[in-house]
């Protein structure tokens, strides 16, 4: 029995050591010295400390290499451990780290993914991932709201463009660079000096800036926010029943192990008799 039950034996030993807060906190570690390290190279330094960087570097693939193939080992359905999303992620950039960095075709593909090793901490925090798992799902919800901004920036563009034009051709010439300077009233860069301008040929052009930033800083903007917060609510309710729904699960299992242990008990007593 003990050659049969070592395999389940050592990759259950596998997965605790996986999710263990010791190996996550170790790992997190090494995304953060990774991220240090890449961010001293960006520096002019000796070339004695830029030699301890590049074998800090290469050990750091190591590591990282090591550590995928380690989380691999702990999968349980293996043919499915790339289809997860965040493993694929990580997958592909532990891979593109062991481009060559002497490698002058790679050399740039190889730099870009050891910056990229950096976004690694969110596929290892959970709390990161559930962040941008809503972030992505709020996505749709979003477009329809970016549309409807899309649509009020381009009625006043239009708009400015036919009475500003000649306050001043280079914010207004046409409705582009109509767009674009009402993205920059959007973000409050310097808008009152824009505002001003107009003003002295239009005194009343004041209610076209503030009714353009009531609808985009505050309403659109609240209303992107209340997308992400609703969708990562729902994320959240769905995750408390999931895990509901596995205790359940795993309290229907223990009950029935004690009625299996009962009825074997209740045999070997009516056996005995």
């Amino acid at each position: 029995m003990s050659p049969e039950l070592s395999p389940v034996t050592g990759f259950n030993t596998l997965r605790r050591i996986e999710s263990s807060r010791i190996f996550q906190g170790a790992v997190i570690a090494i995304i953060i010295l990774s991220a240090l390290t890449i961010g001293a190279k960006t520096y002019d330094l000796p070339p004695l400390v830029e030699q301890s960087l590049s074998v800090m570097d290469n050990a750091i693939t190591v590591f990282f290499l090591v550590e995928i193939l380690f989380r691999f080992a702990a999968c349980p359905t293996k043919r499915r451990f790339l289809f997860d999303g965040w493993n694929l992620f990580d997958t592909i950039v532990v891979i593109g780290s062991l481009i060559p960095l002497d490698n002058s075709e790679a050399v740039l593909l190889g730099r870009l993914l050891r910056v990229f090793r950096v976004l690694r901490l969110v596929s290892v925090v959970p709390e990161l991932r559930f962040l941008i798992n809503s972030l992505l799902k709020a996505i749709p919800r979003m477009g329809y709201i970016a549309l409807l901004m899309f649509i009020i920036f381009y009625i006043y563009a239009a708009m400015g463009a036919l009475f500003f034009a000649r306050v001043d051709e280079e914010l207004w010439g046409d409705v582009a660079i109509a767009m674009l300077t009402l993205f920059r009233v959007a973000t409050f860069e310097d808008w009152t000096d824009v505002m001003y301008a107009t003003m002295e040929q239009y005194p009343l052009s004041w209610l076209y800036y503030l009714t353009f930033i009531f609808l985009t800083a505050f309403v659109f903007l609240n209303m992107m926010i209340g997308a992400i917060l609703e969708v990562m609510s729902e994320e959240q309710n769905a995750k408390q029943a999931q895990k509901a729904h596995d205790e359940r699960d795993e309290i229907a299992r223990q009950l029935q192990s004690v009625q299996a242990q009962l009825q074997e008990l209740t045999r070997q007593i009516s056996e005995r008799r």
